[in-house]
């Protein structure tokens, strides 16, 4: 059977079964917790005008408790994979360089398997909501999304010889992403108030299933395993050596592009870590009076928000005509902290549903900012960089999602819009730091300049 050297159909099946299984869990976390706290049934109707809101009525003050267990909960899962997380992220990807890339998204295509049919399974038979977290642990060790996407990101720069070709690849993945998770948050709601929890996780179990046989059947791998170094050297040896070479990164550069290359890392890892861990607050935010959104409305929401990865593809595609790549990032940052800001008085749905065009660049700084640093690192560094940016993302997004839902649970009591309000004071770092980099003299020339500096350096 003659294989493809075609990766897109894969991240449109990931896509869609991540897109699907995110809100799917929050709000079985939800409703399970409701479920357990009291007596009263859990409010699912299309009004959502019947949403208490009396801070007198008892049903308040029992919203406001689910609120806090469940951003406790979800606080719990996300620190449970942490460890495990990253390491399997960096060993996969900077290994996948010998082994074949196809090895990190096979690992990580079962594993997240194996989560959707747990989630399945516990959701039909009712087991207990602290079996949850075994979910995370399969994903973790197996390799978790951002293991997928950078194993997908690898094979594409391998296959593509010319730096267009190259960039039409990675945009056309951007337009995946956006549009696969767009129509799946759209979805969602719908999901579950027709179809329920099981038969919903029992569809993206499906959707992976075909992914994974599509990977494995159908999907070539550019590189030759046959080709690959010595085999025999024991695994100790390989991860010290997986490790080392991260190191070296750093140090062989010369100072100016390793001050350059520090704070291009400590922009990008500033602005995800509010980006990532702001994002699963939206949906607690809006399940909670006064918005009291129900799953259709939570599906809406998601759906806008997804967009951005659309929007900020084109946003590139426009001002990369007449802006610099730093201009670029500075607009993305702007316009998400003025949203942040704007969410913290989003009282209505109306209101909360224009907060969202604010966060239309949100995505934008960060392609833009992979772009610059591929751009400071040498062609022969270029595998290395991005397991490093795999590794901190994954790290940070832990730590982010996990710090982002524990502020969240101790103020949600007092003041529902403080997580948003800390966001968008959060969001001046990476704009000082990018200022400071401005400083550096930032340009096409500089950069060419450093490179040069840095190979004769090597040799």
């Amino acid at each position: 059977m003659k294989k493809v050297l075609f990766i897109e159909p894969a991240i449109f099946l990931s896509a869609f079964a991540l897109s699907l299984t995110s809100p799917l869990t929050t709000q079985y976390i939800y409703q399970r917790i409701w479920k357990e706290t009291s007596n009263y049934s859990y409010i699912d109707n299309s009004n959502i005008s019947e949403c208490e809101a009396n801070k007198s009525n008892p049903i308040y003050e029992l919203q406001k408790e689910v609120q806090k267990k469940a951003s406790l909960f979800s606080l719990q899962m996300d620190l449970s994979g942490l460890i495990p997380g990253i390491v399997v992220t960096f060993i996969l990807l900077s290994s996948s360089d010998q082994k074949g890339r196809k090895g990190p998204l096979i690992l990580s295509s079962i594993g997240a398997l194996a989560s959707s049919i747990w989630l399945c399974l516990l959701s039909y038979l009712g087991l207990p909501i602290q079996l949850l977290i075994a979910s995370t642990l399969i994903s973790a060790f197996c390799g978790n999304s951002t293991t997928f996407l950078g194993g997908c990101f690898a094979y594409i720069v391998d296959l593509c010889k010319e730096e267009k070709q190259k960039t039409i690849r990675i945009a056309i993945i951007d337009l995946i992403l956006g549009l696969v998770t767009g129509l799946t948050g759209l979805s969602s709601g719908y999901f579950i108030k027709e179809l329920g929890f099981v038969w919903s996780y029992l569809i993206t179990s499906l959707a992976l299933v075909v992914n994974l046989i599509y990977i494995v059947f159908f999907l070539e791998d550019p590189i030759s395993v046959s080709s690959s170094r010595d085999s025999s050297v024991s695994w100790s040896k390989n991860f010290k050596r997986l490790f080392l070479r991260a190191y070296m990164l750093f140090k062989n550069t010369p100072g100016k592009q390793r001050t350059l290359l520090c704070l291009l890392l400590f922009t990008m890892i500033t602005y995800f870590f509010v980006v990532i861990g702001s994002s699963p607050i939206f949906i607690l935010y809006e399940l909670n009076s006064p918005l009291c959104w129900n799953e259709v409305f939570i599906g809406y929401g998601s759906s806008l928000a997804s967009i951005s990865f659309l929007t900020s593809f084109l946003g590139i595609w426009i001002f990369s005509y007449c802006l610099k790549d730093i201009y670029m990032v500075f607009i993305g940052i702007f316009t998400t902290t003025g949203g942040m800001a704007l969410a913290v008085f989003a009282k209505t749905t109306l209101m909360m549903l224009l907060v969202r065009i604010p966060f239309l660049f949100t995505f934008m700084p960060l392609s833009v900012l992979r772009s610059m640093l591929s751009k400071v690192v040498p062609s022969t560094e270029q595998g290395t960089l991005f397991a490093c940016i795999a590794f901190l993302e994954t790290l940070v997004g832990v730590i982010a999602v996990s710090a982002f839902n524990g502020i969240y649970s101790a103020t949600v009591a007092w003041f529902s819009g403080f997580t948003f309000l800390l966001s968008a004071g959060l969001l001046l770092i990476p704009g000082i730091s990018l200022c400071v980099i401005m400083c550096t003299s930032w340009d096409e020339e500089d950069r060419a300049l450093l490179i040069e500096e840095s190979r004769e350096d090597v040799n």
